[in-house]
């Protein structure tokens, strides 16, 4: 594909972003907006890819590159001040900013997503204690094959998770991209509300016990302990690098009709639908010292020990996302306390990192960030996202 081609599928892709934007409400009169909305959020979206994290880096960057921007859109009057961009993004609804970008990133991913892990991560410095306002907890849907970050939303405080799960497992069951997947959450989610809810959305459970369920948790332990090996299915492979080795057992068993029997106890969980119980053994071998976890897990989905496996694994997807954000987006950082603001840019660095990370460019998250924001060719690959 030549360069010109490129060019035309970007602006294709980006006109479709841009009529995303214009559905948001802008409660401006008409004949007073010197800056539409949409040219500022292409501005921020633009900027935030090109290793800007804070409002008056985002409007450099837009002047400097103003004449990169009136490609795609007229910024009649340019680029406003940081002062007036702040304002902006802390009125923009976040439901409805958030939709834009997961409607756009449908559009170029319209398939079904195998792996599915949700876990959530604090912005810790949101926080206004004069205010009484807690750090802003944003919830994530990551499809872990894609490397996609598909949807999010926020929560007051990370004790609300278990009641936002389920609205996030709605929103994707709406949008068509929970059926058929095998969803993974961490152990605060092995709840029955939350499995029902999944089975529900035409989707798979494997979920972990760990201390959240103990009497099931101590009877699958127990089951593996005098398990025959002819109702196991097991796996071991060797990694080394990074300094250590590590040593990954996972063994997998579908006899659980033990688990339905008519025995009951108070505070008995009765989760549905459960044709899998897996045993997962890490041991990493360091320079001075060796650890070891062993977790157990339930699952909806029939035994598959290739699948689980990947899953398993693919859930501390979503953790290295969250680390990105620290380490190179700076959310950690972040000192946005005002209006809507803090979850409005939490969407905007998930989205430009979705766009950063699927882009074949050598070199860290870090490098392809400050190059696309000395060369605007190399910020127009970005924006091309092929899903080739």
């Amino acid at each position: 594909m030549d360069m010109a081609l490129d060019e035309e599928v970007s602006r294709d892709r980006l006109a479709l972003l841009l009529s995303e934007f214009s559905r948001l409400d802008d409660e401006r009169e008409r004949w007073r907006v010197a800056y539409p909305l949409s040219e500022v959020l292409l501005l921020l979206t633009c900027a935030t890819i090109c290793s800007c994290d804070d409002f008056d880096d985002i409007v450099a960057w837009g002047k400097d590159h103003i004449d990169f921007l009136r490609g795609f859109a007229e910024f009649y009057h340019g680029v406003p001040c940081a002062r007036w961009v702040r304002a902006l993004v802390n009125r923009i609804d976040p439901t409805m900013f958030a939709a834009c970008f997961e409607s756009w990133t449908l559009s170029l991913w319209p398939g079904r997503h195998d792996l599915i892990a949700i876990d959530g991560k604090t912005s810790r410095r949101t926080h206004d204690r004069g205010k009484g306002l807690k750090a802003l907890h944003t919830l994530s849907a990551y499809a872990s094959n894609a490397r996609l970050v598909l949807a999010q939303t926020s929560v007051a405080e990370k004790s609300n998770e278990i009641t936002a799960i389920p609205e996030l497992l709605d929103h994707l069951a709406a949008s068509g991209q929970l059926e058929g997947a095998l969803v993974t959450i961490d152990a605060m989610g092995t709840q029955v509300e939350i499995a029902n809810k999944i089975i529900a959305g035409q989707a798979d459970y494997l979920l972990p016990l760990k201390g959240n369920q103990p009497t099931l948790e101590a009877e699958v332990e127990a089951y593996f302990k005098s398990a025959p090996a002819s109702e196991t299915l097991t796996r071991t492979t060797v990694e080394k690098g990074h300094g250590r080795i590590e040593h990954r057992e996972i063994s997998a068993s579908s006899n659980v009709d033990w688990m339905t029997s008519e025995k009951s106890y108070p505070g008995q969980p009765r989760f549905k639908g459960i044709k899998t119980i897996i045993k997962a053994v890490n041991r990493t071998e360091h320079k001075d010292k060796c650890t070891k976890d062993v977790r157990y897990y339930i699952c909806s989905a029939p035994l598959d020990l290739d699948r689980l496996a990947e899953c398993i694994r693919g859930h501390w997807g979503v953790e290295v996302v969250h680390w990105i954000l620290d380490t190179e987006f700076k959310d950690d950082l972040s000192r946005y306390r005002s209006g809507h603001g803090p979850k409005n840019m939490a969407v905007v660095r998930r989205f430009a990192l979705n766009l950063v990370r699927l882009n074949r460019t050598k070199g860290s998250i870090k490098t392809r960030r400050k190059i696309a924001s000395w060369n605007t060719d190399v910020l127009l690959q970005i924006l091309q996202v092929n899903p080739c």
